[in-house]
């Protein structure tokens, strides 16, 4: 029998996965809206983009997804933030890649963390947050040099 304490988990639990697959619908639909804001506003808008909108539906989506993600996995998920911007620096800017990519990406290298938490020192249980930091740094370091280096400073 289940009691109320594990329905509650597993209903909070679908409820994350459903707000994140919603989440990621609306990721995808906007991803070639998204390709043409990149060239610049002006172009967008040439090109039919309803500018405004698409910038808060983009933000409702965003926001959705983070808080599906920290409901699910907790403030380790900022990996979430580090993986699009280090799988763009490979593959390029286009949204048509970077989108699944990412959602892949993020997932596996959370789960390496988790492995890696689990199993560096026998019988310890160390904290992911460690492991997701180890890769976080380093990638927030570069794309905070090459930004530095676009503006003209050294």
């Amino acid at each position: 029998m289940v009691g109320a304490g594990q329905f509650a988990t597993w209903t909070a639990v679908a409820t994350a996965g459903v707000v994140f697959l919603l989440g990621v619908v609306v990721a995808v639909a906007l991803r070639g809206q998204l390709d043409l804001l990149s060239l610049g506003e002006r172009p967008a808008q040439h090109a039919g983009v309803h500018v405004g909108r698409l910038r808060v539906v983009s933000i409702i989506a965003v926001a959705v997804l983070t808080s599906a993600a920290v409901a699910y996995a907790g403030l380790i998920s900022f990996v979430g933030l580090v993986v699009p911007h280090a799988l763009r620096l490979v593959i390029g800017p286009s949204h048509r890649g970077l989108i699944p990519l990412s959602a892949l990406g993020g997932a596996v290298l959370l789960s390496l963390a988790d492995v890696a938490a689990r199993t560096v020192i026998p019988f310890a249980d160390m904290p992911i947050g460690i492991f997701t930091a180890v890769v976080g740094g380093p990638v927030f370091f570069i794309l905070l040099r090459q930004s530095l280096k676009k503006q003209g400073a050294r």
